[in-house]
């Protein structure tokens, strides 16, 4: 299926993302696979779409949204002109073509940082495996976990392999998902998820603190490593190895890696054979199930006198918004570069067209760690080496900024800009309007430098999503207006209606009714009810 989207849209190359969560650089270390298998909070999507004319290029690049959107059933199909950009330097194509199949590609890249991931994207995306999820790592794929964690992010990339001196390509399809799962949230039982305190006889208290008693207890901190197992974080064990998968017979796949210190106790368990491998020191622990059999991993409760390395990440951003009020803003980002040598960067920003930017006041700034060679921040005009800036068209396309930068080594780098904020029609506001628009995370691009063979070329990592407040009406005022208006019609025609069809007749014109003529009709009506009563009785009593 997916391969005939592609074709008829005419998609040479296809990367797509769902995240949710945000990636803590500083307790977690660097991201899964240099940040290229990562997207910014929401929906990603960029491709290149083979095009003579970029009239045709758009044409297809709806297309394709509108297709995925119903496979992956998402809101792809909301990616429309103004949320759709060109990229210039941030991304690089992956597949390997020809030199004949290189020519007429276009570079479309869009985002919907309001999408909420669910399970409704998963199922899609376990369809695409070998196995449909029944098998492998996969099978521990459940929605309840998945999306319970603190951080994940699913990732779809469709690259072609072609060769130089054949004109046959074939599609290669890589699905990857990460994820960031509390031990102690994820163990909780379904039946009972609510977190509850411990019964006190379960309790180990310091017997060391002066107000201990029978009644008063302090808990010992633990600094042990906890117990916890694959079918106790997951609910389910793993099934086996996939035995479709292409490459099943070699060393590399279905394997289960674990990465502990050497001294961890590693239970495993299987009822058939299965093999174990040992990397970077014992560090690293790898096993290949066997396919059929059910295997788990147990980790028992263990004090170590080492814990497992986090590698630091080179560099940290951050962004945020600057300035008050309605009318106008700024935007603030931090980028700091840990490394001892310069780095090189792109930065790219797609912005709603509801944000105005002002490119005039684009500032960069530099502040290093140490102040032995700067006693205060410095504006340098050589941070900005390469400037690729779009303006918006309201309600037709957003502002696309490309940024190509240079930081110097253990520096922070400041980028600064302000813009204004548009008014938008009360029609083109969602029905959370107080909420405030989510903007797109800045996508930063490592580029490689002198010491790219040490960390793997470039790496990838993106901000968090910003939430801007806009100018937001009174939408209570049109049901006030229309409750108002009614009203005065409904007097106003009640009114008229009356003069226009009652008779209105003077009293001495009305003929003088006596007292036994008043007498006979009240007995009659007093009459007409005894005989409804009675007919009443007579019904109920044939019943």
């Amino acid at each position: 299926m997916l391969r005939q989207i592609l074709q008829h849209a005419h998609t040479k190359e296809l990367h797509l993302r769902f995240s949710l969560g945000r990636w803590d650089d500083e307790n977690w270390g660097t991201r899964p696979w240099n940040g290229t298998r990562e997207g910014g909070t929401g929906v990603e999507l960029w491709a290149w779409v083979e095009a003579e004319t970029n009239e045709e290029a758009n044409s297809r690049w709806l297309t394709l949204t509108n297709a995925l959107s119903g496979l992956f059933c998402a809101s792809l199909n909301f990616i429309d002109s103004t949320k759709t950009i060109r990229p210039a330097m941030t991304f690089e194509h992956e597949g390997k073509y020809t030199v004949k199949s290189e020519k007429n590609l276009h570079l479309l890249h869009g985002t919907l940082p309001h999408e909420v991931v669910c399970t409704e994207n998963l199922t899609p995306f376990l369809k695409l495996l070998p196995c449909k999820g029944k098998a492998g790592i996969s099978s521990l794929l459940d929605g309840h976990k998945l999306f319970d964690a603190t951080w994940q992010t699913m990732a779809i990339d469709v690259r072609p392999v072609c060769t130089q001196d054949s004109l046959d390509c074939v599609l290669e399809m890589e699905q990857t998902v990460d994820m960031v799962l509390d031990i102690e949230r994820s163990a909780r039982p379904r039946d009972n998820p609510i977190p509850r305190p411990p019964p006190l006889e379960d309790v180990e208290c310091d017997t060391s603190k002066p107000y201990n008693a029978e009644d008063t207890c302090f808990p010992i901190v633990k600094d042990s490593e906890p117990a916890w197992s694959v079918t106790g974080v997951f609910g389910r064990p793993i099934k086996g190895a996939c035995p479709l998968a292409e490459n099943y017979h070699s060393q590399s796949s279905g394997m289960v890696c674990i990465n502990v210190p050497p001294e961890r106790e590693v239970i495993p368990s299987s009822e058939l054979k299965y093999e174990e491998r040992s990397h970077n020191g014992g560090f690293l622990r790898c096993y290949e199930p066997s396919a059929g059999a059910d295997f788990d991993l147990t980790l028992p409760e263990q004090q170590l006198s080492i814990k497992a390395p986090i590698e630091q990440p080179r560099m940290y951003a951050s962004r945020s918004f600057t300035g008050n009020g309605q009318e106008r803003g700024g935007v603030r980002a931090v980028i700091t570069n840990n490394s001892p040598e310069s780095v090189s960067l792109s930065y790219l920003e797609s912005l709603p067209w509801f944000m105005k930017l002002y490119l005039h006041t684009l500032r960069t700034t530099v502040k290093p760690f140490t102040l032995s060679t700067s006693t205060e921040e410095d504006a340098h005009s050589d941070l900005i080496r390469e400037v690729y800036y779009r303006s918006a068209v309201d309600r037709h396309r957003g502002t696309h900024l490309e940024l190509l930068l240079n930081i110097p080594p253990l520096s922070s780098l400041t980028l600064t800009y302000d813009f204004e904020k548009a008014i938008l029609r009360y029609t083109e506001y969602p029905p959370d309007a107080n909420r405030g628009f989510d903007v797109a995370p800045a996508v930063i691009r490592m580029l490689s430098s002198s010491n790219s063979s040490l960390h793997g070329g470039s790496t990838y990592l993106r901000t968090t999503s910003l939430l801007l407040p806009l100018p937001t009406p009174d939408f209570s005022m049109p049901y006030n207006v229309i409750i108002l208006t009614s009203t005065v019609m409904a007097l106003g025609f009640g009114s008229i209606f009356n003069l226009l069809v009652r008779r209105f007749v003077a009293a001495d014109e009305v003929p003088a009714l006596d007292s036994n003529e008043l007498r006979s009709k009240v007995l009659g009506q007093i009459e007409r009810l005894k005989r409804s009563f009675r007919g009443k009785g007579a019904v109920g009593k044939e019943d």
